[in-house]
């Protein structure tokens, strides 16, 4: 079992005035743009992709593959857009970043935008967290008093503008296309690919989208070098990454630990499952990647009932579906359908295979990615679980465990 973590992105979460441009430079804050306004865009670019950053959104593409997508040299102007819509269901790690240490976001997106020669950049923030958003925007009325942002930043010539644009709570504006239509006024719905954002993204133009995570870990890595990243982690998995604990766990938490770390260990760092109850069924990233049980402890991370769960994930789709696919609109309604009958005891054993073809159905064939996220709780809660659906109608109603414990465990 490690018992090391690896405290940088969230090394100053304790520090009171954390989040303010003082607290932010007295830790070395702010040192990192500096030095890459000193290289070119190229070189950045280049250390980025030799740490082996991936995109912490949950595709896990690489980060400096990414950047350099965009074209060099055209007569276009470019655009960076920080993904700040954290909406998964059991996923917490980007809202308290943003409040914990906002600098450290505002000065990794000010070095993404100037190695992919962007001067504008959007930070898209949902909603709901008005909190996170007024933290943002006063951080980057510092960042603009300090010189970090605005014309001739640190007096290198080069100009950048942060925006803050809050959302309006759609959870399909977690989909890179339909944030982007969002960003642009209209109403959020997923975009035909291709043409991908790096060549036709916010106003046509090319486009850089990056989780939040993904570009907060930028700064540490201008500064300590792509060595040390990439030092960090798994062969395949470079680096470190931030774990959310919650459910029954002693001390539920935040993690900072390198990638490849399993949840047993994880489970030893927050002193275990909390009182009489045992592991039953945990998440790795949320709801869309579908429950894991306890047979997965050892996995490198490189209930009351499982079908209440369940129907309450899928309730939670079905609402946020934008109804454009008819794969997505009408298989979540069915779904939630097929689900509420099961959960009180009024299905036949025909409903749990009725609900894995609804799903095949949806999987692959729904306009973005919003249908697949919808489909793994259930074909994963059917695979792990298939005998307590079948108790649900058998027995009337919802079979009992007082022991059992569900974990979430989000990065």
């Amino acid at each position: 079992m490690t018992d090391t973590l690896t405290p940088v992105l969230t090394a100053h979460w304790d520090q009171p005035d954390a989040f303010t441009l003082d607290g932010y430079v007295r830790t070395g804050g702010w040192r990192a743009l500096r030095k890459a306004l000193g290289m070119s865009r190229g070189e950045v670019i280049e250390i980025v992709k030799n740490s082996g950053l991936r995109g912490r959104g949950g595709a896990g593409f690489p980060t400096g593959v990414k950047w350099g997508f965009l074209p060099q040299g055209d007569s276009k102007p470019h655009y960076l857009v920080v993904n700040a819509d954290e909406s998964e269901p059991g996923a917490c790690k980007d809202i308290p970043l943003m409040m914990a240490t906002p600098h450290t976001l505002i000065e990794g997106a000010a070095i993404a935008a100037y190695a992919i020669g962007a001067s504008h950049a959007f930070i898209y923030v949902r909603g709901e967290v008005l909190h996170v958003i007024r933290r943002l925007r006063h951080a980057v009325q510092e960042a603009y008093e300090a010189g970090y942002l605005g014309l001739d930043i640190l007096g290198s010539g080069y100009d950048l503008d942060v925006i803050i644009h809050a959302g309006a709570g759609a959870y399909i504006c977690g989909e890179e296309t339909a944030l982007l239509d969002s960003l642009e006024g209209k109403r959020g719905l997923p975009r035909n690919k291709p043409p991908f954002p790096a060549v036709a993204g916010v106003y046509a133009s090319p486009t850089n989208v990056n989780n939040v995570e993904s570009i907060a870990s930028v700064p540490a890595i201008v500064l300590n070098g792509a060595d040390w990243f990439a030092g960090v982690g798994t062969e395949k998995s470079k680096g470190f990454g931030i774990f959310n604990l919650s459910g029954h766990i002693t001390r539920p938490g935040t993690f900072e630990a390198p990638l490849g770390i399993t949840l047993r260990e994880l489970l030893e760092l927050s002193g275990g499952i909390r009182g009489a109850h045992r592991l039953k069924f945990w998440t790795a990233g949320g709801s869309s990647a579908g429950i894991l049980t306890d047979q997965h402890l050892d996995m490198p991370m490189d209930f009351e009932s499982v079908a209440g769960a369940v129907l309450r994930w899928t309730e939670f789709y079905q609402h946020e579906s934008c109804g454009k696919c008819t794969p997505c609109r009408e298989g979540t309604f069915w779904l939630v359908r097929i689900l509420e009958r099961l959960e009180h005891g009024q299905s036949t054993e025909g409903d749990v295979e009725k609900m894995l073809d609804v799903c095949d159905n949806i999987t692959g064939r729904a306009f973005c990615a919003l249908g697949d996220s919808a489909t793994p709780p259930i074909t994963s809660a059917v695979k792990y679980f298939r005998d307590e659906f079948i108790q649900h109608f058998k027995e009337g109603g919802c079979p009992f465990d007082p022991a059992a414990s569900t974990v979430w465990s989000e990065t």
